[in-house]
């Protein structure tokens, strides 16, 4: 265990992990509040295929999932608008186009599949310098747009319709959470993968949802939920020698069936 925590790339995983494991919880919970959970997936899938591209061109892959995420995020609030009726296509629309693009320049692409498998399963151990001021940039620009817009949010999550009435600039609030959320997205590819990402967006929510009895009480619970998970995940990762995003995502779905289990005794205070 020493060991571990003494080395330098397990020392970078846990900073990265531990920022990553306050950013996506947070935005989680009102992409779960909103019936939004899927865009995580949608949106990561996108910005597997900006990685792709990346690789592909010789450029910082995760700048090049970063923007193909935020093109995404727009793209998605356009539809939305479109179909106001089914606006869950838009998700699906994106994520198909997502899914596509990345396969076309897998192909074009064969000798750096092995560097995208990193990106798709995560590869925390790998973090360099350039990914931890990355993250960091991200972590500080959420937590900011969180601190200094937390009521307009919190009523544009309630009651949308309310919220417009109100004269808040819906559309603006709506673009903003997307951009929020591909910018994490994009962050925390590296640490749980592609294919695990929307889990550390949706399960910590899921589980502060069980315990939490107010609005104040989600978020603080969201991002300590979150955390443990990053945490003790990295650990276990480490000393059993197990794949870490895999191992993250897995002790969430553990706490949130602990969670589950005693709900009637979590509720009752007993």
């Amino acid at each position: 265990m020493l060991e571990i925590l003494g080395s330098e790339f397990f020392q970078r995983a846990l900073i990265g992990g531990v920022l990553i494991g306050i950013t996506a919880p947070l935005i989680g919970i009102f992409l779960v509040l909103r019936r939004l959970s899927m865009i995580g997936d949608t949106l990561s899938h996108v910005s597997i295929a900006g990685v792709a591209l990346g690789f592909l061109v010789g450029v910082y892959p995760v700048a090049v999932g970063l923007l193909f995420a935020i093109a995404a995020s727009f793209a998605i609030e356009k539809l939305r608008k479109a179909y106001k009726t089914y606006a869950e296509l838009s998700i699906a629309i994106i994520m198909s186009g997502g899914v596509a693009l990345a396969s076309i320049l897998f192909t074009l692409g064969k000798g750096f599949n092995v560097n995208v498998n990193g990106y798709l399963f995560g590869s925390i151990y790998t973090l360099g310098n350039i990914d931890l001021v990355t993250i960091a940039i991200v972590t500080v620009v959420v937590l900011v747009a969180m601190r200094t817009q937390v009521k307009e949010l919190f009523l544009l999550t309630f009651d949308e319709d309310a919220a417009a009435v109100s004269g808040l600039p819906v559309r603006f609030y709506n673009v903003m959470i997307s951009v929020l959320t591909a910018l994490v997205i994009s962050a925390s590819i590296k640490i749980v993968g592609a294919l695990l990402v929307s889990a550390l967006l949706t399960i910590p929510a899921a589980c502060s949802l069980i315990i939490a009895r107010s609005f104040r009480q989600t978020i603080f619970a969201v991002v300590i939920i979150g955390e443990l998970a990053v945490v003790f995940g990295l650990l276990i990762a480490g000393v059993w020698n197990l794949a870490p995003g895999g191992t993250i995502v897995l002790l969430l779905i553990a706490i949130l069936l602990v969670l589950i289990l005693f709900k009637p005794g979590l509720r009752t205070g007993s």
